[in-house]
């Protein structure tokens, strides 16, 4: 490439995108596997951030009547002189993305709906005036597009049959039959989910989706994306044209998502090809069908810091656009025997799983087996290998979405067993007290119930900072405390250093991790050798706190082991060398 392009962050139009001459990954093979893999109506599950939506604004501006056929210029399809001939700008297209309806309470849901489809239908303001149309009919185009106070005021019915008398009023005008693009299908389903109002959403989406899919003697075909495949007795039913394209098939494998050679040639267009494997291990990782994939959403993001900051580390740029929902209703709702397969999927490690791929939001919440399916399907795990039977490899995707996992688990840990103040009180007070014994059975009790985030490459040291972090979690629950971490004392760094109320005391925290349960007492030794050895008591005595307490605190997995001793009042000096 002689001239970088723009990238196009956060832009899901194809038209903007080709016209203003920003970076375009070339997806339009989607148009020949749609007309030549024919289905009547078709959805495609994809996890959020994959491109559905940009997907289907390339759909629009290829179907549509009045098309700038220039857009597609040296683009994949363009070389199917064919098919262009045939299909380009030859349908009315009607596409709405559904991502918008939301509301506390059903009405504020249905407001947004008809604002949707109102702003849709008055795209075709010219049907009002149409010579093709009846008086009648021109009066039933106007109830679709009627404002009140501001707002678009369909009635119940009249948004029922709204997308059908839309697609009947454009094929009389055209003397063409409709492609109908809904984008985000599911996203009033899961709003309404969250709010209180799933049943009455169920309803009107049924009603709308069965006169416009089902018993729509004008359509042509659509085209549906979302997250999740609901199942059909919710609100397709009686839909017996319908395809299904899950993140299961190998048909359109490749058109949701980077493939790894799209990700080499957008590193090397802008001369980044040296951070291929850190996209590889924070980004890539999706299995769809029979290919690897990126998030693009990620991809695009990394690429357009990297071109302003060399040098970036990579973010979680995909799990900080939702508030991850799933992952803390998950993590809330997992037993010991789920949290055991949480710690194997962070360490690297595959689970199996019998994964229902068809569901409806009011089950999810059923059984811990279904919220696994919900995982798989939103992106949030991914498959290893071919299934058997429905039972599933499931593991991580990658570095940004293990991130997700780690989050969610350490906000599950403050709000369960820092809450339980009794044991943590029992805790605290036996660290002031020098009870090496209750220390270490109340730190075992709470370490069989916390989930390691740690991969099975990760060194000591990272070991180490996942207890650091747990033991510091703890030790606040005092507020009366000044508790400093990695802070410098004497001739190095202590762990933890504790100045309690009592003005005389001090504590002081040594930690390390044992390889095996074996070598938990001699890492403790380690640990009160080197606060001796490199005076770590000095910055209390400083503070004229001569009660010093130092903990030699030793971890392997699940349990640990805690030595005490009580400093002399006088600072440990270094032998002479």
């Amino acid at each position: 490439m002689s001239e970088l392009l723009k990238l196009p962050v956060g832009i899901d139009n194809f038209e903007k995108i080709r016209k203003e001459k920003f970076y375009y990954v070339d997806k339009t093979r989607l148009i020949e596997q749609i007309l030549e893999q024919w289905g009547e109506v078709n959805l495609f599950t994809r996890p959020r951030r994959f491109g559905k939506t940009l997907n289907m604004s390339m759909l629009q501006n290829f179907f549509e009547i009045g098309a700038d056929k220039t857009l597609f210029d040296g683009l994949y399809i363009s070389g199917n002189q064919t098919l262009c001939e045939e299909y380009m700008g030859k349908f009315p297209v009607i596409f709405l993305s559904l991502k918008g309806v939301d509301g506390l309470t059903f009405e504020e849901a249905r407001q947004c709906f008809n604002e949707m489809v109102g702003r849709e239908a008055s795209r075709f303001s010219f049907l009002a005036d149409s010579e093709q149309l009846t008086k009648d009919e021109k009066e039933m185009y106007l109830a679709l597009v009627k404002i009140c106070d501001g707002e678009y005021s369909m009635s119940g019915m009249n948004l029922r049959f709204s997308l059908k008398i839309l697609s009947q009023l454009l094929y009389k005008h055209y003397g063409k039959k409709i492609v109908i693009l809904i984008d985000e299908y599911d996203v009033p389903l899961d709003k309404a989910f969250q709010h209180g109002y799933y049943k009455e959403m169920v309803s009107l989406i049924r009603g709308i989706f069965g006169e416009a899919l089902k018993t729509n003697n004008y359509l042509q075909f659509a085209i549906l994306t979302g997250c999740l495949r609901v199942s059909k007795e919710s609100i397709f039913t009686g839909l017996n044209n319908f395809k299904i394209l899950s993140i299961t098939d190998s048909r359109f494998d490749e058109q949701f998502g980077f493939t790894d050679e799209e990700v080499s040639r957008l590193l090397a267009d802008y001369h980044l090809e040296n951070h291929l494997n850190e996209m590889k291990e924070w980004y890539d990782g999706y299995h769809f069908g029979d290919k690897d994939v990126y998030c693009p959403w990620d991809v695009i993001n990394h690429v357009d810091r990297l071109l302003g900051e060399p040098g970036a580390e990579p973010q979680s740029y995909w799990i900080n656009t939702s508030g991850n929902d799933l992952v803390k209703r998950f993590i809330d709702k997992a037993d010991k025997t789920t949290r055991n397969e949480i710690e194997k999927l962070i360490a690297g490690e595959f689970i199996e799983k019998y994964i229902r791929m068809e569901l409806t939001y009011d089950e999810i919440d059923n059984s811990i087996d279904n919220l696994w399916s919900i995982l798989f399907t939103t992106g949030y795990l991914t498959q290893r290998g071919k299934p058997e039977r429905g039972i599933y490899h499931l593991v991580i995707p990658n570095r940004e979405v293990r991130e997700v996992y780690i989050l969610q688990i350490q906000e599950w840990f403050k709000n369960t067993v820092l809450h339980n103040t009794e044991p943590v009180k029992e805790l605290l007070c036996a660290f002031e007290n020098g009870d090496a014994g209750i220390i270490e059975n109340r730190l075992n009790r709470i370490l069989a119930k916390t989930i390691s985030i740690f991969d099975t490459k990760a060194r000591n040291e990272e070991k180490e900072i996942f207890y650091h972090g747990i033991l510091l979690g703890l030790l606040r629950c005092e507020p009366d405390w000044l508790i400093q971490s990695n802070i410098e004392s004497g001739d190095g760094f202590v762990d933890i250093l504790i100045e309690p109320e009592n003005p005389d005391a001090g504590i002081l925290i040594e930690l390390k991790y044992a390889q095996t349960y074996a070598g938990l007492e001699k890492a403790c030794e380690k640990a009160m050798n080197q606060i001796r050895e490199l005076r770590y008591d000095e910055r209390l005595r400083n503070e004229d706190r001569n009660d010093i307490l130092a903990y030699g605190i030793a971890f392997c997995k699940k349990k640990c082991k805690v030595v005490v001793e009580k400093l002399n009042d006088q600072c440990t000096k270094m032998p002479d060398i």
